[in-house]
């Protein structure tokens, strides 16, 4: 099992375009065996301390094999979308583990 974690940092008053990518891509996962784990958008009464921009969202997704992620991200629907991701997401660090 892979997991990954992404912080997602949007550009401002790029909200709504940033949930429209979401509201297509997020469901894909579970074509892919995939699992939306958790989704958080942190506020900062949240967050206790940080040595870091706090990002507007939090995801953590897990994924049966490496392969099944790639073709997550290779999914034409998803593809057909990636222009909004684009405008709305201004940088995601992604932190990737696994299991067994």
């Amino acid at each position: 099992m892979i997991y990954l974690t992404q912080l997602i940092y949007i550009h401002p008053g790029m909200e709504e375009v940033f949930d429209a990518f979401e509201s297509v891509a997020i469901p894909i996962i579970a074509k892919y065996r995939g699992r939306m784990l958790l989704r958080v958008r942190p506020t900062d009464a949240q967050i206790i301390e940080k040595d870091m921009d706090a990002p507007y969202e939090i995801h953590l997704a897990a994924f049966p094999t490496e392969t099944d992620f790639h073709d997550f991200l290779a999914d034409e629907t998803r593809k057909a979308f990636l222009h909004l991701k684009e405008q709305s997401i201004k940088s995601v660090q992604l932190i990737k583990g696994q299991t067994g």
